[in-house]
């Protein structure tokens, strides 16, 4: 029989030792249950480094067309480019002094720059406070291009091109399209009035937009009609959504304030909340399929999944400035960019093989 002091007294312990070992065999065994079956065979993530591009500026996006040639645009105009993965970044001239918001490239030729003018740099009323540029050589030169029907007050924040369509939408539930590469725009009837901030098109059709006051909204024509996605939550508005990422017509990811993840398994239907395992707010996320998908948020925050949401884990982003975009050229390397001239890099040998 075990005996236990304690305050000074004897007691007799009513466990043998075998009964102990019996109970501490059962809770090693009950803790081994709780361990997921779910998980990748080989586990390589990579590595976050920070790479040198000569600039301070506030990066807001960023596009690679394959591994090795991209570009990032940021503050005042600016406009770098690479041809080796970010080893090394240069300045090309600048095609305005205004901010750059966005970029995008339909092949190493046609590329698009969604521009917006400060407000106190406008010559006259009647200035568009956003407009577009336009590259026919691979950046080479730019031309301008303005949203023809645009309120000009109106504030557009993304752009999403495919060859011969493309959207651009923002301030006030802001939507506009064009058919025929940026030289005419059409307005879009929105089912929102809330700043639209994200969204992504996986085909001409099919696309989501996602925004402020925890807004998701679908469309399967193209824009020509929307429908609002509902939440599985009633405190629901509080959420401004950054970003939606998704693989198929079926699976998504949507992001935002407040470490904000949640799930679609129907389109966009209907979401389900994700344990993200952080507070910081998410402005960007990217799925490599079904499993594999990765966010970038404040203070240099990075997350990673391998098994669709179900669990999150943070990783080293080698800075703590607030990242902005990211972008996946292919399964194994990738950049985030964001405040100060901030431009991350991951790079691994190998993607991560799935199992259950």
């Amino acid at each position: 029989m075990r005996v236990v002091v304690h305050n000074q007294q004897t007691y007799r312990s009513p466990l043998s030792r075998r009964t102990s070992r019996l109970l501490f065999h059962a809770v090693v065994c009950s803790c081994l249950m709780l361990v997921p079956l779910w998980g990748p065979a080989v586990a390589q993530t990579g590595v976050w480094t920070r790479q040198r591009v000569g600039s301070l500026a506030w990066l807001h996006a960023v596009f690679f067309l394959d591994e090795n040639r991209g570009w990032v645009v940021g503050s005042r105009g600016t406009l770098l480019a690479t041809t080796d993965g970010g080893k090394n970044w240069q300045a090309r001239p600048q095609p305005t002094v205004d901010v750059l918001r966005d970029i995008y490239f339909t092949d190493d030729q046609n590329g698009w720059l969604l521009c917006e003018a400060n407000l106190y740099d406008l010559k006259s009323k009647d200035d568009p406070r956003t407009y577009l540029m336009q590259t026919s050589d691979g950046g080479a030169s730019w031309k301008r291009l303005n949203i023809s029907g645009a309120n000009v007050n109106a504030r557009l924040v993304r752009a999403i091109f495919s060859p011969g369509r493309g959207w651009a939408f923002g301030e006030e539930g802001t939507i506009f399209t064009t058919r025929d590469s940026g030289v005419t725009w059409t307005r879009l009837q929105s089912p929102t009035r809330h700043l639209l901030l994200g969204g992504t098109f996986i085909d001409d059709d099919r696309g989501w937009l996602v925004g402020a006051g925890a807004t998701i909204i679908q469309t399967s024509d193209g824009g020509e009609t929307w429908h609002v996605s509902r939440l599985d939550e009633a405190k629901r508005t509080a959420i401004r959504f950054g970003a939606t990422s998704f693989v198929d017509n079926r699976l998504g990811w949507a992001v935002g304030s407040g470490g904000s993840v949640y799930h679609t398994q129907n389109g966009g239907r209907t979401w389900q909340r994700q344990a993200s395992g952080i507070t910081a707010d998410l402005s960007d996320v990217k799925f490599l399929g079904s499993s594999e998908g990765w966010a970038v948020g404040a203070e240099g925050t990075i997350i990673h999944t391998i098994d669709g949401g179900r669990r999150w884990t943070a990783e080293r982003s080698d800075t703590e400035h607030p990242l902005e975009r990211i972008f996946f050229a292919n399964r194994t390397h990738g950049w985030a960019v964001g405040f100060g001239g901030t431009v991350v890099a991951l790079t691994r040998t190998e993607a991560p093989q799935f199992s259950r």
